[in-house]
């Protein structure tokens, strides 16, 4: 059976006799879930809004590597700003609408491209903990909100894995606008939510900011992954319409014993032509994907004190316990017991 293939109630015997209470409804099966949501299930992601900067020409910021569950991200409201990566030597320009994120958390600098020495910055705090940081600068405007993400570990592996080193969406079209129900809408207004947010004084603020937050990570991942250019890696794999079967079927039950000879089926290919349009989407084979996943349910599982290790390989799709622990240490760093203590103590 596919994995579109529905279930359906088994047919019973017609009475020959009049029936005297109703038959039971028909039972619908549930809509079929999304990849996005899938993973989102599986990770926890929080989110905060840090700081609002605002700046006159020339101005320079510099930020350091981030912690491994840390993931920056910077949103141009008005002006311009180039981000530049130290290690590799490359710049990029951000413009209005622009929203960088970085989901290595890489040491970057941001600055206006003048070349000047930067204005001295100042740093003050309004009523809802709110930072913010300006100078005095005369030249070209920036206003730029920058926050974080944050991944409960260990699942900050997968995104890093998965996710490419840097990430830019827009939040409106390439005319400029953002039309009524695209994602590039459901940005901009997130956006300007935000930016109407973090100049309130209202109660509840600094919450709705962060809540915010947390959201705009989802609404970045789904722009992405309908791009006509996603990056390399989970997004180029979920953006590319004839693999967008095996990726679903793989999030929607990563316990199932998958073969590749299944896998390109759903996609309506040959195995080897599955393989080789896989790996060049993804960066990494099916079976790797897949058993990412299960070892990030597995980890899920693991936080249950009344779950053994057989019982949480088998739930995700192991006969053999002693595999299992080995992909386990393999993937996440670390033994099952190690990651049960430390949930624990998380916790």
């Amino acid at each position: 059976m596919t994995l579109n293939a529905m279930s359906r109630p088994r047919a019973g015997v017609i009475a020959d006799h009049f029936e005297p209470f109703p038959a039971k409804a028909e039972r619908h099966p549930e809509p079929q879930v999304d990849w996005l949501t899938h993973l989102l299930r599986m990770i926890t992601i929080s989110g905060r809004l840090e700081v609002r900067c605002t700046y006159g020409a020339p101005w320079r910021v510099a930020r350091v590597q981030s912690a491994a569950h840390e993931i920056p991200y910077h949103i141009v409201l008005e002006g311009r700003a180039i981000v530049e990566d130290p290690k590799t030597g490359t710049t990029r320009e951000l413009v209005s609408g622009d929203i960088l994120l970085l989901p290595h958390g890489s040491a970057h600098v941001l600055h206006d491209g003048s070349g000047q020495s930067p204005a001295p910055i100042h740093l003050r705090e309004n009523a809802t903990g709110l930072r913010f940081s300006e100078n005095d600068g005369t030249g070209q405007r920036l206003d730029m909100l920058c926050g974080r993400f944050f991944i409960a570990p260990p699942h900050d592996r997968l995104i890093r894995d998965y996710l490419p080193t840097n990430l830019v969406v827009r939040a409106m079209d390439g005319d400029g606008e953002s039309r009524t129900g695209s994602v590039s809408h459901q940005l901009a207004s997130f956006v300007a939510l935000m930016r109407d947010e973090s100049t309130s004084d209202r109660a509840g603020g600094h919450a709705i900011l962060n809540a915010l937050s947390s959201a705009l990570f989802t609404l970045i991942l789904r722009k992405a992954s309908e791009s006509e250019q996603a990056p390399a890696g989970l997004l180029a794999l979920a953006a590319h319409p004839r693999l967008a079967p095996a990726i679903t079927a793989i999030f929607s039950e990563p316990a199932r014993p998958w073969s590749l000879p299944e896998l390109a089926g759903l996609c309506s290919m040959s195995r080897a032509t599955f393989m080789r349009r896989f790996q060049d989407a993804l960066g990494r084979s099916a079976i790797d994907l897949l058993t990412d996943i299960r070892m990030s349910v597995a980890a899920n599982e693991l936080k249950k004190s009344t779950m053994s290790a057989e019982a949480v390989a088998e739930s995700v799709g192991y006969q053999s316990v002693s595999s299992f622990r080995r992909l386990f240490a393999d993937r996440m760093g670390m033994t099952t017991g190690q990651w049960r203590r430390l949930a624990r103590q998380g916790e």
